[in-house]
Order: structure tokens, then sequence, then C-alpha cells
């Protein structure tokens, strides 16, 4: 079968539509549970576009597309690696092959041409993230590619209704400018595990809709002049949010009728029984936009409470925009953060264990590949927004 398909590029004047064809054959989620799947809006390079490199390559037998792959490339903080601990990582996402041509090597051949790729480009360590019940993908990864398992963080999911969280009197929020936001950033979260180096490229793309802090009112002289004399208050949090919903929409899949019934009947009570204030499940049943909030951070005593002002806060801003098509706000943290504690999120919809494998591409990386993958994180990860 490797003799009779090949792997090129992708090529988006011509390929586009067979590829967003694949990702309607590819489909298929468990029959018992809701599953999401994406909706790249006729731009089947859109998650990995806004990456400093990026590589799309399909597999082609007889002029049919029978498989897709994605990477990107960035420098990022992974400590004990040297030098100055920044490593070039490569990111592999969006592996699809045709239920009609899987388990003849198109799987195994775009991983290793993607592989290849990163290679010529110096890249240090390849990592990837998928379901921790996707055997298949885990099997192929790990088994066959080497990958090891490395990170479990927990993505968290809020619905966003039109009722608005009641924040703490005591809580003082503040915009922070783009300068701001990345000093505090490096000299803060620097250190954490994969923090991209570019984060003032982050900071200054257009889906970054800004960075707030939180602080307590008489804890802080104002955050106007911050980084003139690195004064920050005893307790303090910030985040920033990202327009995920301008790169590609979500919809769900074989939602079942009795769901579908539910959610309906719950947002007629609340319109009849305003004064309920019900959390409103909103329409999930065409395709929607999110907001994911990355770099969150809290330090201090009672850091946790101003973090979970800032979430609120991130949920009022998006219940009162314009912007109709965001329906649910993302993050993700460490397995082992505490923040995730202090996050409003569903249960139900959240997802308490991703599954991050990693791979050392070079010889000089393998003490560090097995320091990462055998020793439990102690610090917080930073998820980068252009990888969600």
């Amino acid at each position: 079968m490797e003799s009779e398909f090949i792997i090129r590029s992708y090529e988006g004047q011509s390929d586009k539509a067979q590829v967003e064809d694949l990702e309607r054959r590819c489909e298929v989620g468990p029959t018992e549970s809701i599953f999401l799947f994406t909706d790249s809006m006729g731009d089947p390079i859109c998650r990995i576009r806004n990456s400093p490199m990026y590589k799309m390559l399909v597999a082609e037998l007889d002029k049919e597309l029978v498989g897709v792959i994605q990477g990107s490339i960035k420098v990022v903080t992974i400590h004990c690696h040297s030098p100055m601990d920044l490593a070039k990582v490569g990111y592999v996402l969006g592996l699809r092959v045709s239920p009609h041509h899987r388990r003849r090597g198109v799987a195994a051949s775009l991983i290793q041409r993607l592989e290849e790729w990163f290679t010529s480009n110096d890249v240090d360590y390849a990592y990837m993230a998928t379901e921790k019940d996707n055997q298949a993908s885990v099997r192929l990864f790990v088994d066959k590619f080497g990958f090891a398992k490395f990170r479990t963080p927990a993505i968290l999911v809020n619905p966003v209704n039109h009722h608005s969280f009641k924040i703490s009197p005591n809580i003082e929020i503040a915009r922070l400018k783009i300068e701001q936001a990345e000093s505090l950033y490096r000299r803060f979260m620097g250190a954490t595990e994969f923090f991209p180096n570019d984060i003032d490229k982050i900071l200054r793309n257009k889906l970054s809709l800004g960075t707030w802090v939180a602080y307590f009112k008489g804890d802080s002289n104002g955050w106007g002049d911050f980084g003139s004399n690195g004064q920050v208050p005893n307790s303090w949090a910030m985040l920033s949010v990202w327009n995920s919903g301008e790169v590609y929409k979500l919809r769900v899949g074989k939602a079942p009728f009795s769901c579908l019934l539910f959610t309906k009947s719950w947002r007629l009570i609340d319109k009849i029984f305003p004064c309920l204030k019900l959390p409103t499940l909103p329409d999930f049943f065409n395709p929607f936009g999110f907001y994911f909030m990355y770099g969150v951070y809290h330090e201090g005593p009672f850091s946790g409470k101003l973090a979970r002002g800032l979430c609120q806060f991130v949920h009022n801003m998006v219940a009162k925009s314009k912007d109709e098509s965001c329906k649910i706000i993302v993050t993700e943290v460490g397995g082992r953060d505490e923040l995730k504690h202090h996050i409003p999120h569903w249960r139900s919809l959240s997802c308490p264990e991703d599954f991050w494998c990693i791979k050392a591409l070079k010889k000089e990386g393998t003490k560090t590949f097995h320091e990462l993958t055998k020793t439990p994180s102690t610090r917080a990860l930073f998820v980068d927004p252009r990888e969600v």
C-alpha cells in the first residue's frame, strides 16, 4: 500500500474541498455521549495559521485525498534544556485518515513525513495531544513512534448565558497595556512549562482581546505604571482572552433528542421565570464560537478568589458583547494546578484529563525527555491559544 499513495504538501486551491470532505467522513464519535466537531469555515488550515511556522501534509491515492496531518513549530521554555531552558518544539495535530483506508500505513507515513519536516527545521521535541480514551491514537504515537505520556491537563468549559455573575465589590479589575502584559508574563510565567518565547506576538495578535489583572481594593497603588517599580500586590491574578470563534466554530455531533428537548425546556423555564436566575443552556445545536482564557496566573494567599473573579468578569464581558455566536468559555490548566478549583466550569462539559505525549527528536535531548516524562509537573502549564 505504501507504494500506492504519495505524501505531499497541502495545496489550498485544489485540495480544500477534498480535505473538508475527508473531515466530514471522519466525523465518528462515541455513541453513548455528546461530542464536538470543528467547523473550519472554509479554511482547513485555520488551527495552525497563526503559528510562527506551520505545515499541512496530505496523503493522495489515485487523485483522492485519503489522509491529512498538520504541524507547527515554535520556541518554548523546557527546563533542563540547554541553552537557557529554551527548546524548539513541533506540535502534531489534525491527523485524519479516510475510514476506508485505515490500517494500511497512511497515518504512519504522514507522521513520519511530518517528523522529517520537524527534523529539517532543527526541532528538539515533538508533542501531541489527544483524548486519553482514544486508544487507536495512543497506540500509534506511543507504541509505534516512541512518544511518551507527558502531562494530563484539565480542559474546563463554562457555558455563556445572559445571567451575569456578581463579582465581589472588594475586587478591582484593570486592563493592561500589551507592554505591561508581556512584562508580567515573562516575569511570572516565563519559567513555566511550554511558555512561548514569542509571547509578544501572541498578545499583539488580532485574536487576542486583551489582558486583565485582579487585586483587592486598597492593595495596590494602581497598575497604570506597572513595571516601573516592579511591585505587585500581596494577592493578584491575571489572564488573557483569545477569540477562538474567529478561527473556527464548534458543533455538537449526534446529540440525542432528549438533550435537545431538555435544552429547549430549560431555556423556556428561565424565560418564564427569570427571577429564578437559572444557569441557561446555550443553543449548542448550531455551529458556535468560543473564547479561550490563556495565561491564567495567580499569586498570593487569597488569589484563588481573584482568579475566579476574573473568570466571572470574562463571562460577563462575553454575555454583554455583540458576539452572539460565542456560547462557551474554555481554559486549560495543569492537571495538578489548584487553579482548576477556582475556575467556574461545568463538569459535564469539561475534560478532567487531556492526554499530552512528547518525543525527543535529538539524542542530546534524551536526558531532558526522561526527566519530563518521569517527573510529575510541579509548575503551571502554559497552553498556547494558537494551538487550541
